[in-house]
């Protein structure tokens, strides 16, 4: 954890965006919605390249020490979005529960949230997190986690408190 709380790293997979094509909005979101949290120390737009997400987020963890990395984006159903896949290749485990809690929340205002296939889980001592790649999803979504995400990431830091109250 660093001086200003956690270090913070947002990577936003839209091929449109990755070229200037389109404004990076959910990005904005989730940065102004982490702002608490710590430092966004590493912020990025990549197309949706399978290869290209997996080496950044392993490069955000093992080299940079991020203690949080949210997606934003390629969690949908189409081929181009493999940002689920990209993700869980490099985690040691997933936390199953966040992934759950943000379509369960997301279902009670649309149908479509059963088709979200955003993973959550842990490479290193980092928590990494696919959120959807609209603003209004990816607000939504983290809003729903945004409870949690200080006691996580206490606890991969290496908060020894036991969790009891």
């Amino acid at each position: 954890m660093g001086g200003n709380g956690y270090r913070i790293g947002i990577l936003t997979l839209s091929d449109q965006g990755a070229v200037g094509k389109r404004v990076d909005e959910s990005g904005s979101e989730v940065r102004r919605l982490v702002a608490d949290l710590g430092t966004i120390e590493h912020y990025q737009i990549l197309a949706d390249d399978f290869e290209q997400i997996r080496t950044t987020l392993a490069s955000w963890v093992d080299l940079a020490g991020l203690d949080l990395i949210l997606t934003t984006g390629g969690t949908g159903l189409t081929s181009r979005d493999v940002t689920p896949q990209a993700t869980a290749t490099v985690l040691d485990y997933p936390v199953p529960g966040m992934a759950e809690a943000m379509r369960m929340a997301s279902l009670q205002k649309t149908p479509h949230a059963m088709l979200s296939r955003a993973v959550a889980g842990v490479r290193g001592h980092c928590l990494i997190v696919n959120l959807p790649g609209s603003p209004r999803g990816a607000r939504e979504n983290l809003e729903v986690l945004l409870p949690a995400l200080p006691h996580a990431l206490a606890k991969l830091a290496g908060d020894p408190a036991d969790c009891a109250r």
